[in-house]
């Protein structure tokens, strides 16, 4: 192997020369000493920790040309640019990949051929083409740097095929020694990159994976866009990235922030290379605050500034979630990571799952239930993110996390232990977590069944507890060392040796847990979905005071008006206001479910008036919710229906082209007109109902009924009007009188 000794002096000179540092960070040095003295490395170290110089360094200190081997086309030029600042020359470090045209692939080889290039790039797809194969044997090659190794493992959580034949090219260009470099690996994933590359007996440098400054905290995904708003705004200035896991939600989320004020552009794969480039180049610049983006973003950018990273989706896996964290606070300033969190989001990624090959669903779902392990958990998220990359954490409290700083209260958990523990000793080794936890439950699935597991006087032992508690109690006696989990075939249990010492009389120690969080179903944050959150939130009024005083505002309006009191503002709207208090009409439209443009501008002067002298008479001091300014749905039903509504469609052809019952519709369209959109449906009701019924419906509303409820105005009008004609007309009274 080649091999390029050095004094402590060169190594420092270098370092100064090249770099302008005077120490290293961490174990670079011993790294870059290994990489130097020709031997394979390999390289744990996260991210902000430094690992680019540990190939940079050796590569401009030692004779040839280094390859570097990067997944992504934006990476390798962000990595080209940053190199080209620390040399004299533009031709230190070039990429080579389908993104240049012929007479810049011309001059890559020319500056490679006269010496004057130390590190060339490749993506692996660029690697193994012929020309490029047969242009390499030419030149002495230093060494091969591979990046972002755990792509070359089904069990990371960026998978790239193409990574596993690496080590085949290698051997057709010419040996030479390899450096693999990752920021996230379980031990599984460090054990396949080890095998796949071929390079067993490398020395292996593993950086402590704790990031002290971050400070993690995961939130029931409740009100979404209106809290990464209002978290934005709170730390305006502040660069910050949001990761979701669809293109089209990154393009819409990118969308609102703008109409909100906030600079921010979109950034994934659909986008074209060019935008791309530019809209990365503006968050580096900081010419925008915020990248929203799916998980192309940010492998290898180096802004050392990203104060948050927000994850508006769950990460498929605790390794891809721990990446894309990491790229907050890497000047070891604050780094604040948010995630927002429901079950239905690991619902729809098992969704997608489906179709794919059996080993591979098996391997994502696993990697999911230890997603939802540390989401649900009310342990110590430093300490379990720790445990998963095979890292212990020593302090029960790291005060940094949002369970550390607000903890829950502990229980004594040594009995349930002890259960969970016999549970796994009667049925053996090899069954995953949900069957261990199934057994306690009692619950005779058909796999149970075949094992005659049901016949164990330990079935249905823990019936008195749910699943969740149990995962609980499973999780914590893997913390402890107590059980096993074999990674290598899809997450199977056993009892460790210090389980079974557990077991023995006198063995139990006292074990403290605390209940999981019980997150709630999530929004969409669509304004159906909104109108019916907020017609529920608005059940109990936090100021009765007030509500009454807007309750009697109401009566006046109405009578001055003509109108009954609920075509103003329903009961649900005026409760909500007793807990927003909103002193503006902007703030009205936006904060009140039911209360669109129309009804705010029309009937919302005086309630708004009213309120901000109850505020200030009472010395209350309002949430401080900021105006959301919402964007057209351009995918969603709302504006199809006011749009076909408008043409004079049939509403059976509006509901056959959205796939909706009418039923369906009707509620569709109740919730436009009830949110403050004004709605012409006359010429389906001439159609529709008789001309003497409208009158008699409309007289009803009008004069006879206290609420606006479709079933009392049944019963009150009799069996001659259906209840859709009654629905019908009562859109069209409250639009008009309402809107």
């Amino acid at each position: 192997m080649a091999q390029h000794s050095t004094s402590d002096d060169t190594l420092y000179e270098s370092l100064k020369r090249h770099f302008g540092f005077s120490q290293f960070k961490g174990n670079q040095e011993e790294v870059i000493r290994n990489v130097l003295a020709g031997n394979d490395t390999f390289v744990l170290m996260p991210t902000g920790g430094g690992k680019s110089l540990c190939y940079q360094l050796p590569a401009l200190m030692m004779e040839g040309v280094a390859i570097v081997i990067s997944p992504l086309i934006a990476l390798m030029k962000n990595q080209v640019d940053a190199m080209r600042t620390f040399a004299m020359e533009d031709g230190v470090a070039h990429f080579l990949n389908s993104s240049l045209n012929k007479s810049a692939v011309q001059r890559v080889r020319e500056d490679v051929l006269a010496g004057k290039t130390k590190l060339l790039y490749f993506a692996p797809e660029s690697l193994t083409k012929e020309e490029n194969v047969e242009f390499l044997r030419k030149i002495k090659i230093s060494f091969y740097a591979i990046d972002e190794a755990h792509c070359i493992s089904e069990w990371g959580h960026d998978f790239r095929p193409e990574y596993r034949r690496i080590r085949p090219i290698i051997a057709e260009i010419g040996q030479a020694p390899v450096i693999a470099l990752t920021a996230t690996a379980t031990p599984k994933v460090q054990l396949d990159i080890q095998k796949n590359l071929g390079m067993q007996q490398a020395r292996v440098f593993k950086s402590s994976f704790n990031r002290a400054n971050l400070y993690y905290e995961v939130r029931p995904k409740v009100n979404v866009t209106k809290e990464i708003i209002k978290y934005i705004k709170q730390n305006a200035g502040k660069s910050g990235i949001i990761y979701c896991l669809s293109r089209k939600k990154v393009e819409e989320l990118a969308e609102l922030l703008v109409v909100n004020g906030i600079k921010a552009l979109p950034y994934h794969a659909g986008i074209d290379a060019a935008t791309r480039a530019g809209n990365q180049d503006k968050f580096l610049m900081e010419e925008v605050d915020v990248i929203v983006a799916t998980i192309a973003f940010g492998m290898g950018i180096d802004k050392p500034d990203v104060r948050y990273v927000i994850h508006y989706d769950i990460p498929k896996s605790l390794e891809g979630y721990y990446q894309e964290t990491g790229r907050a606070g890497r000047d070891g300033g604050e780094g604040h990571c948010i995630t927002f969190y429901s079950y239905k989001d690991i619902q729809k990624l098992e969704k997608f799952m489906q179709g794919k090959p059996v080993a591979e669903q098996e391997i994502g779902k696993l990697l999911l239930q230890e997603t939802v392990s540390y989401a649900e958990s009310a342990m110590c998220r430093r300490r379990m993110l720790l445990h998963y990359f095979g890292e212990e954490y020593g302090a029960e409290n790291c005060s940094c996390c949002d369970n550390c700083c607000t903890p829950r209260e502990e229980f004594e958990a040594r009995e349930f232990m002890r259960l969970m523990l016999e549970t796994l000793d009667a049925i053996g080794a090899g069954f995953k977590a949900d069957y261990l936890s199934a057994m306690l439950l009692g619950r005779a699935t058909n796999l149970i069944k075949s094992y005659k597991h049901h016949k164990l006087e330990q079935f249905g032992a823990g019936a008195d507890h749910d699943a969740q508690f149990w995962n609980a109690v499973i999780r914590q006696g893997l913390i402890l060392g107590l059980v096993d989990k074999d990674i290598e075939n899809y997450g199977l249990l056993s009892i460790s040796d210090t389980g079974r010492a557990y077991l023995a009389p006198g063995g139990a120690f006292s074990v403290k847990l605390v209940e999981d969080h019980r997150y709630e179903e999530s929004d969409d944050d669509d304004s159906t979905a909104a109108h019916a959150r907020g017609a529920a939130a608005g059940e109990a009024a936090a100021d009765p005071v007030l509500l009454d005083m807007l309750l009697d505002l109401r009566k006046e309006v109405a009578r001055k008006s003509g109108y009954n009191p609920y075509v103003i503002f329903s009961e649900s709207s005026l409760k909500e206001m007793t807990i927003h208090y909103p002193v503006t009409l902007e703030e009205m439209q936006s904060n009140i479910s039911g209360v669109g443009e129309g009804k705010a501008k029309r009937y919302g002067q005086p309630f708004i008036e009213l309120i901000a002298r109850y505020v200030e008479e009472n010395g209350i001091e309002r949430p401080q919710e900021m105006v959301v300014k919402s964007i057209v749905n351009k995918s969603g039903n709302k504006v199809f229906i006011i749009q076909s509504i408008d043409r004079r469609m049939d509403f059976e052809d509006i509901a056959d082209a959205k796939g909706l019952t009418m039923e369906e519709l009707m509620d569709e369209v109740e919730a436009i007109v009830g949110a403050g959109t004004k709605l012409n449906i006359d010429y389906y009701i001439t159609e529709m109902v008789d001309e003497d019924k409208v009158v008699d419906i409309i007289d009803y509303f009008t004069e006879d009924a206290e609420t606006d409820s479709v079933a009392d105005a049944v019963r009150e009008l009799g069996g001659d009007y259906t209840e859709e004609e009654i629905r019908l007309v009562r859109i069209k009274f409250l639009s008009e009188a309402g809107n």
